[in-house]
């Protein structure tokens, strides 16, 4: 559809104008949105922010700024935009702060990146591993120190333990785990 298309059964019946557009290019929008906030939003959120597209197509469209234009880029600019904007007000409400060059989050960078995902990922399954290796309680003390970031108090309610007891498990834990690692050649 072009916009001087849209312009025309806008003038004969905005609801009728309107009804079109959406029912067109919904699924369009919608894929543009998701794809930009499809990692730091919910549903709710991506069809939040379509519907943010289409107000804004039906209250800013002029005929006299867009001329004979496809209406297919239009709604994708508008989309792009109201899909970064959100983005932005998630990962600042999440207390993220990422930047969006480009397609950054729909791209992969380069295979570099990969290569380094895939190796902190076997560091992380080596280190999971050699914790279980610990044994009991001291493998839970870890787990709950560092990757729950709960307190020796807390950890001792759970494990029915004195703090002071959890402390120096969890340091004897440590040292342990750092031995285990220098032998299995992963230097943190």
């Amino acid at each position: 559809m072009t916009g001087s298309e849209y312009c025309s059964l806008l003038r004969n019946s905005p609801q009728q104008a309107h009804k079109v557009i959406f029912d067109e290019y919904f699924n369009y929008a919608y894929t543009i949105v998701f794809n930009r906030l499809r990692s730091v939003a919910g549903t709710e959120d991506v069809e939040e922010c379509v519907s943010d597209v289409f107000a804004e197509v039906f209250f800013n469209y002029s005929e006299d700024d867009k001329g004979d234009k496809d209406m297919k880029g239009y709604i994708a600019t508008i989309a792009q935009r109201r899909a970064i904007d959100r983005f932005r007000s998630i990962s600042v409400k999440n207390g993220r702060s990422v930047s969006l060059e480009g397609d950054v989050l729909t791209e992969l960078k380069a295979e570099e990146d990969i290569v380094e995902n895939s190796e902190k990922k076997d560091v992380q399954l080596t280190l999971i591993q050699l914790i279980k290796e610990l044994g009991e309680p001291d493998s839970t003390i870890i787990l709950h120190k560092y990757y729950y970031d709960r307190s020796s108090g807390e950890i001792a309610k759970l494990l029915n333990m004195k703090a002071t007891n959890v402390r120096m498990r969890c340091k004897r834990a440590l040292e342990k785990l750092r031995l285990m690692l220098k032998v299995s050649g992963i230097d943190l």
